[in-house]
């Protein structure tokens, strides 16, 4: 199978944890997008999506889906999202597209976090893909000399040349040369910088489940 084939077998998969009548929380990026389009299928039985990004709304509403506000919808029962990295206890990296802060935002307004995803994003220890942090502009340089004194590299994200602005006005650091053993620390440790917006580890709000895409076909893993 594809990475593509794979990233559709898992948005289908995800929609026996859609819950007919409830608001389901949707994430950002490419394996997501496989899942609007087969929650379009059902989207008779759900109120509407919390989005958590400009790209998703954009996407859900193309195809009927109405998109409500975080702050008017309440705690929700499941938030549907991919993930750039998660290790064997339901902890991830996040934010390859640059949607990290308002996932975890949606993230935490719900009951549970259901990660689909392809078998190449399942790993031992988090830290081999690139760590996004969005930084307030004016505090990126200091936030990259802390991660240096940590061994890691940031680099500034650009785009078209210039710096990537994400949805929320803010830029992005990726940071190579981590190695993330103590995910809940690290992310408790650098929330408390000056300036750093969001971190990209998702320990806190960590997977209930991960519906990970196989040759074989869907695994689950429950944490």
């Amino acid at each position: 199978m594809t990475q593509d084939e794979l990233k559709a077998l898992v948005g289908q998969a995800a929609l026996q944890y859609v819950e007919p009548g409830q608001i389901v929380g949707v994430g950002t990026g490419s394996t997501v997008n496989k899942f609007i389009e087969a929650l379009a299928t059902i989207k008779d039985r759900v109120p509407g999506a919390v989005s958590s990004s400009e790209a998703s709304t954009a996407r859900l509403q193309a195809l009927g889906i109405p998109v409500i506000a975080a702050q008017d919808a309440g705690e929700l029962s499941v938030y549907i999202d991919g993930a750039d990295e998660i290790d064997n206890q339901g902890h991830m990296v996040k934010g390859g597209g640059a949607a990290l802060t308002r996932e975890k935002i949606v993230a935490a307004q719900s009951r549970r976090f259901i990660c689909i995803a392809d078998e190449s994003k399942l790993v031992r220890t988090l830290g081999t893909f690139p760590l996004p942090v969005e930084v307030i502009p004016m505090a990126a340089a200091h936030i990259a000399r802390r991660f240096a004194a940590m061994g890691g590299t940031a680099r500034l994200r650009l785009k078209d040349g210039t710096p990537l602005v994400t949805d929320n006005g803010q830029h992005i650091l990726d940071v190579t040369g981590l190695q993330i053993t103590d995910p809940i620390g690290f992310e408790s440790e650098v929330n408390q910088w000056p300036g750093l917006v969001t971190v990209g580890v998702f320990a806190h709000q960590k997977a209930a489940v991960c519906l990970l895409g196989t040759a074989q076909g869907v695994r689950t893993l429950e944490f």
